[in-house]
């Protein structure tokens, strides 16, 4: 079993800046994809951002509307991914939900979600 646990989310001003990680434990195998979705009230889940891996290195997918503002990073040591987030506005207000995946097997994990809104 693997476990998710996410931090970082809160409530910010428009403009500012937040941190969200996520740290993987557990029965580890290896790791194809790290990254972020987020649902905002009445909208379907979404993707963010997510890092994948292969054995000609790391690639990154960032969604067209947090392009230039959010960047995901990791630290593989440590099994933890980030998500910086920078010029929020209120659209992106929503619950962030890590994402994990192994390789083999194929497995998808999910993390309880961290809550980030943005508002004055």
């Amino acid at each position: 079993q693997v476990q998710l646990v996410e931090s970082g989310g809160g409530l910010v001003q428009p403009g500012g800046s937040l941190r969200l990680s996520c740290a993987a434990s557990g029965s580890l195998f290896t790791i194809y994809a790290m990254g972020w979705y987020r649902q905002a009230p009445g909208k379907a889940r979404e993707l963010v951002a997510i890092i994948t891996s292969d054995r000609s290195g790391d690639f990154i997918n960032n969604a067209e509307s947090v392009k230039g503002r959010f960047t995901i990073f990791k630290d593989s040591a440590k099994n933890t991914v980030y998500l910086q987030m920078n010029s929020l506005i209120p659209e992106d207000t929503a619950v962030y939900y890590c994402y994990l995946r192994t390789r083999t097997p194929v497995y998808d994990y999910w993390g309880q979600g961290t809550q980030v809104t943005v508002s004055s």
